[in-house]
Order: C-alpha cells, then sequence, then structure tokens
C-alpha cells in the first residue's frame, strides 16, 4: 500500500467521514479517534473545492440504506475520487465508488445480513494482518460484481464475490462488510491499515478533554442566561446536570417530572438524591395525570413518543414560568437517539421524544453537550465529573419510560402490570450477581393474550416480554446468554405474583434487526 510522503505533509492528520445515511456513521468516527486520529462528519454532497480547503488525510463514505442505482440516490462528485486523497468506501460507499469508476453493481442473489465470513484472496495493503477466513458483519442487498479499471479484488464472501476492493496506486478501497462494528473482528485491523498506510497518519492524535471544552463551550452558549435542566434521574441527563454546575452555578435549576411511566420506586430515589444535592435547585413535578391522560387510546408507539415529548415540553413550560423566566432547556440527547430519530439521508429508526417528538414552537433553544457520544462515552464523563457509580452504572431507560414498553394503548392496568414485573426480573438478576455484565435488561408487555392453566382453570392473559442484552455503545446489540435457572427463576415469579400475566417469553433478537426497546 503506497503512502506518499505529501500526505503526511501536507495534509492535516484529519479524516471527513461523508454520510450517505449510515445508523453506524458516528461509529465510524468513533472508531477512527480511537485508533488516535480525528474525524469529522460531512454531508456527501460536498464539493471537490470544499474538500479540497479542509485538506483532509482521506476520506471515508459511509453506509446508507439506498441503492446506487435508484433514482435520486445520494452520490458523490467522482473528481473527489480522482483527487489524489485516500479513500474508503464501506457497503454502499464501496458501491458508489465502484459504479461511479465504471465498475458494475447488482442485486445480489440474496440479502448478506449479519455475521459473514470472508476469505482473503490478497494479503497485505488493506487486509495486512487480517487472517482468513474473518468473520465479519454485513447489511447489504446489492453488490459489487465487477471491479473498475486498475482495481483488485481483495476478499470474497459466499454470496458476494467483492467483499473488498482496492486500488493501491490511488489509494481507493473498499469493503462491503462494516469495519466500524464489533462484530466484524478484523475492523480495527482494516481500519488501522487505511489510516496508517494509506493516509500515513501516524495516530498521534488524541481527543481534547472533553470535559473543559464542554464546559467552556456552555459558558458560550448560555453567556449570562438561566438554563432548565430536564433531570429524569439516568445517566445522560445527570451528566448534563453536572456539566452544567460546573459551568454556570446557581443559574441552573434541575426539574424532575414525574410523568407515571417509571420503574418501581424510581420517583422516590430520584427525588431523595438529587433534592439533598441541588437544594432548592431541584423541582420536582408530578405530572402522572396529564401524561396518562394524553395517553388514553393511544396505540402507535410513534404518536406516543410525540406526546409524551409535546407534554414534557409543556409540563416545563408551565412549571417553569412559577420560578422564573428560563432562555434554555437543558436536556441528555445522546448520539443514538439522534440517529435512530432519523434526518438528511438517515432512515428513521424510532422518533425519539427528545429529537423527532419534539414541538416546532417550543419556546426554550435547546442546550445539548452530549449530542454526540454514546452511552459508554457519558459514562466515563461522568466519572470524571466526580459522578458516584449509583449514577454513572445505572441502567438505561427510556425518557417515554414504560410507554415504549407496553406494546399498545397504555392503561393503569398494563403499566402495574409491566412496573412489578419488571422489579422482580431486576431483583432476580441482582440476586444472582448478573446485572453487572448486561448492558440493559427489562420487561414489556404484548397488546395480545393467550389461553393458559392456572389453578385447574382456564386463563386468558397477556404475555410478559424479558429482553436482556449486552452491547458497547447501543448501537448494536446481542441478547444476553442468561443461565435457564435463573429465567425459569424469574418467569415463575412473574405468573404467580403479576394479576392478569400467564407466560413469559425471552427476546433472543440481536440489534439489528431489532432494536433494544420494544417500541
Amino acid at each position: 500500500m503506497n503512502t506518499p510522503s505529501s500526505v503526511g505533509a501536507t495534509s492535516e492528520e484529519r479524516i471527513l467521514v461523508l454520510d450517505f445515511g449510515a445508523q453506524y456513521l458516528q461509529l465510524i468516527v468513533r472508531k477512527v479517534q480511537e485508533q488516535g486520529v480525528r474525524a469529522e462528519i460531512r454531508a456527501a454532497d460536498i464539493t471537490l473545492e470544499q474538500v479540497r480547503a479542509e485538506r483532509p488525510a482521506g476520506l471515508i463514505l459511509s453506509g446508507g440504506p439506498a441503492s446506487v442505482y435508484e433514482p435520486g440516490a445520494p452520490s458523490l462528485d467522482r473528481r473527489v475520487l480522482e483527487a489524489g486523497i485516500p479513500v474508503l468506501g464501506i457497503c454502499y460507499g464501496h458501491q458508489l465508488m465502484a459504479h461511479l469508476l465504471g465498475g458494475s453493481v447488482e442485486p445480489g442473489e440474496r440479502r448478506e445480513y449479519g455475521f459473514t465470513e470472508i476469505e482473503v484472496v490478497e494479503p497485505g495493503g488493506l487486509l495486512e494482518g487480517v487472517e482468513s477466513p474473518c468473520q465479519t458483519w454485513m447489511s447489504h442487498g446489492d453488490r459489487v460484481e465487477r471491479v473498475p479499471a486498475g482495481f483488485r479484488v481483495l476478499a470474497t464472501s459466499g454470496y458476494t464475490p467483492v467483499a473488498a476492493m482496492g486500488d493501491p496506486q490511488r489509494r481507493l478501497y473498499g469493503v462491503q462488510f462494516h469495519p466500524e462494528v464489533r462484530h466484524t473482528i478484523c475492523g480495527p485491523t482494516v481500519l488501522r491499515n487505511f489510516l496508517r498506510q494509506a493516509c500515513g497518519c501516524v495516530s498521534s492524535w488524541q481527543p481534547a478533554d472533553f470535559l473543559e471544552k464542554s464546559v467552556a463551550e456552555l459558558r458560550a452558549q448560555i453567556g449570562g442566561d438561566r438554563v432548565l435542566c430536564g433531570l429524569s434521574g439516568g445517566v445522560d441527563s445527570s451528566v448534563v446536570a453536572a456539566l452544567l454546575d460546573r459551568a454556570v452555578g446557581d443559574r441552573l435549576t434541575c426539574m424532575f417530572v414525574d410523568h407515571g411511566l417509571l420503574r418501581k420506586g424510581e420517583p422516590e430515589e430520584v427525588c431523595g438524591f438529587f433534592g439533598a444535592l441541588l437544594g432548592e435547585r431541584f423541582v420536582a413535578v408530578d405530572a402522572r395525570e396529564q401524561f396518562l391522560s394524553r395517553l388514553e387510546g393511544v396505540v402507535d408507539p410513534e404518536e406516543k413518543r410525540r406526546i409524551i415529548g409535546e407534554t414534557f415540553i409543556r409540563t416545563f413550560e408551565a412549571e417553569a414560568r412559577k420560578i422564573g423566566d428560563f432562555r434554555y432547556l437543558a436536556q441528555g440527547t445522546i448520539y443514538p437517539d439522534v440517529v435512530e430519530s432519523g434526518g438528511g439521508p438517515t432512515a428513521r429508526i424510532k422518533a425519539h421524544h427528545n429529537v423527532a417528538g419534539l414541538p416546532e414552537d417550543m419556546t426554550y433553544e435547546l442546550v445539548e453537550p452530549l449530542r454526540t457520544l454514546f452511552k459508554d462515552q457519558v459514562r466515563e464523563l461522568g466519572r470524571q465529573l466526580g459522578l458516584p457509580p449509583s449514577l454513572t452504572e445505572r441502567q438505561p431507560f427510556p425518557g417515554p419510560g414504560l410507554a415504549v414498553r407496553i406494546v399498545g394503548e397504555v392503561t393503569r392496568e398494563k403499566l402495574a402490570q409491566v412496573r412489578e414485573a419488571d422489579a422482580i426480573f431486576r431483583e432476580e438478576l441482582e440476586r444472582a450477581r448478573l446485572d453487572r455484565g448486561l448492558a440493559q435488561f427489562f420487561a414489556a408487555i404484548a397488546d395480545i393474550r393467550s389461553v393458559g392453566v392456572m389453578g385447574d382453570d382456564r386463563s386468558y392473559a397477556h404475555p410478559i416480554i424479558l429482553r436482556a442484552v449486552v452491547t458497547e455503545d447501543f448501537m448494536t446489540a446481542d441478547w444476553a446468554r442468561l443461565p435457564h435457572e435463573v429465567l425459569a427463576r424469574v418467569a415463575n415469579r412473574i405468573v404467580n405474583e403479576v394479576k392478569g400475566v400467564n407466560r413469559v417469553v425471552y427476546d433472543i433478537t440481536s440489534k439489528p434487526p431489532g432494536t433494544v426497546e420494544w417500541e
């Protein structure tokens, strides 16, 4: 793999990641930065002149849901690929590179989705140090059938004749698999080879101190104004509150809104901790009736999220007027919330209440310092801020709460059922000392009934779905292999202790194709 000295000498050690609608977009940035190289996202329609003005060490073309042959499919100025800048195309970016440079892209014989082994055809260069076969993660329907002139096939898979390709002379490379996800065993090696050998990066960059940078940016954004922080008691909003406390001090007020959709014992726990910590700067609001009444009869999950997002804002507005004027509203939005809510070429998976669920006419200006971070990065930031493990290691809980763990209409009966089942699941996992090894675990309830036998009589009741996952970043996740005896104990307790439930099932779906939550 050629490394012209001019690349490292004249270009900043920085990679531009072009967005073609990838759900894993920020994950690419993160994995590049883990290699010690700065990375930033840019729109796919960036011009050659703009690229040259930024003088990057290299470009990465992201994946995306489109087909290169679809009308209106996102594309790239071909001259960018001919400008002498190293380029790595991933999935859709790989196909687009082949398409623009004269190769052939066609629908595959079948979709290749999930774990896929590749066979290295040409070792060295981009695939130096990659064992063959190597487990990768793929998600595609189209495939490159013929590489452009000057390219060579570097790897294949069972259904993909060009799993990786390269033109070392022009430093152009493409991979059909996703090197940015942890399921691709050789992913870090492939990225490192591209960054160091093709781009000439020496991997000396270290991320700036996010804590101090965030504090400075918050002070600049808020100035002398007051800020209201929506505080749920979860990891994300707690870290935002701690950042703001350091940045603006007594000009911060934190408001906890009990929407009636929390887990068992949670309102009391949150109010006790933050009431003692913040004193008069902590305000608790009981809004259970407002939320539950607005959710009556609503079954569509996107409508639930919209209603909850709007009701949160209206509650903040109404309660904040009682204690003063606030220009800014801070919330714990993190990157997976933004990605899944869609925007630009990225497909919407679900409208997170704190992103796409917000009303357009809200009176606040948003403050979202964690918007580019993943959950584990937020936890680390919380540790830097001195927050206790009871907060930094807290299990994620969605803003809409149990409303998105109830499939169908949110009723008081279903809330009681799923709340109690969730408490039993958590209690048994903690008793078995399995809770710390899991990223998230909970109970959900489906809007169906099934026949059962209880007390020698026929029952017709709801099933409870148990969900437990392991993940590093919540962009992808795998189901947890819990011991059967623990699952049996949980199921036995739930059907005996939760009225109106006669069946318990365990969800063994990864993300993708599922999501962590049920709605």
